[in-house]
Order: structure tokens, then C-alpha cells, then sequence
């Protein structure tokens, strides 16, 4: 996340209309808009590997399979936050919004060098007070690694590191290979994606 686009503090209201019309995204944290970094292709390859296998995965039940555009909103001590997961799935009816969820099952984030930091402390510290959030995952792109923290297992943290090794995602009955989380991406001998 970058910095803040200005020092005056924004309505939600304000912030959801702008968003509607901007071109670029901003997560919106107690009253500040912040811009968000573009992704990267492997970014996008491993959020749509993911989205795909959810997708086709929840097909036909209660829960949707978002991906990118659509917000998750946070109150947390009486401040409103709005995130953009990377892949998020949402099977709560209560959820009707059409530009927010806020009741979420799975949130994923694809982690780069912009983000990690954001996503492992503040998002974690958040997303883990949503209480419909059954499964939080952190995916690496810069090497194979996944790392899934459960609301049943206390948030500690699974890493996961082999091709073979599933991802699992136990609140949806759902489970995906490394290989196929990063499906299309080609390692440096161990160092950043060749994609």
C-alpha cells in the first residue's frame, strides 16, 4: 500500500463513489484513501490460478469466488476499512453489496515485496476480528511457498513449500496443489518468477 493521497479525511460515502469511478484502487483506512501498487504478472497468474480452482470449486453452492475488484469492509474500533483481498470467497447471505463483502470465508493474498509486510501484520490483525473468516492464506510469488493460518487452529501459520504438498482449505472442503497454484510461473534457480 502507498501513502495516503491527501491529509483531509474522507466519508465512506465519498469513498465508495470515487472508487466506482477510478482507475486505479484504494484501500480506505478510518477516513484515509490510499492508492494501491499495480501487480505483477506473476501476481496476476498465481491470483487467477487460485480464483479459477475456487471458482469451479463452489460452483453451484452458497459461496462466490471474487477475485481483485471487490472490497472487503472492516469495522475495528469504530473505523471503517476497506481492503482489496486478492481472491476472496464469500458465502454469507447477509453479504448483498455489490462493490463490498463483509462477511468473508477466505481471504488470500499474493505477497510481493510492496505488500508482505502489510499483509502479514495489519491485514492479518484485521481480518482475523472478521468474524465469518474461517481461513486466511498468504502466497509467495517470488517462491514457492503458501502459508495458511485457521481460525480452528488458533491463526498459527501452515507453510507449505513442496509441489506436491495440498493447500487446503478445510472450511470449504477444498484442496489445490502447490504445482497448480503456480502453474505457468518458472523459478530463477530458487530466486524471483522468470514470468
Amino acid at each position: 500500500m502507498n501513502t495516503a493521497l491527501q491529509a483531509d479525511r474522507v466519508s465512506v460515502e465519498e469513498y465508495i463513489e470515487g472508487e466506482e469511478h477510478s482507475q486505479i484502487r484504494h484501500e480506505y483506512i478510518g477516513g484515509m484513501v490510499y492508492a494501491m501498487a499495480g501487480g505483477s504478472s506473476t501476481h496476476n497468474l498465481i491470483s487467477g490460478n487460485f480464483f479459477a480452482a475456487l471458482h469451479s470449486h463452489v460452483r453451484g453452492g452458497p459461496c462466490q469466488v471474487f477475485m481483485a475488484d471487490v472490497k472487503t469492509r472492516l469495522l475495528i474500533a469504530n473505523e471503517d476499512i476497506f481492503y482489496y483481498p486478492d481472491v476472496m470467497v464469500a458465502c454469507d447471505a447477509r453479504d448483498t453489496d455489490a462493490y463490498f463483502k463483509r462477511f468473508p470465508k477466505v481471504l488470500i493474498e499474493v505477497l510481493s515485496d510492496s505488500t508482505e509486510r502489510t499483509d502479514r501484520r495489519e491485514k492479518f490483525g484485521s481480518y482475523i476480528q472478521i468474524e465469518t473468516l474461517e481461513e486466511y492464506v498468504l502466497v509467495a510469488q517470488d517462491k514457492m511457498e503458501v502459508t495458511i493460518f485457521r481460525r480452528a487452529n488458533q491463526w498459527k501459520g501452515e507453510v507449505l513449500r513442496l509441489p506436491e504438498q495440498e493447500a487446503g482449505l478445510t472450511s470449504l472442503g477444498f484442496k489445490i496443489l502447490l504445482r497448480d497454484v503456480y502453474e505457468g510461473i518458472k523459478f530463477n534457480a530458487g530466486k524471483r518468477p522468470l514470468s
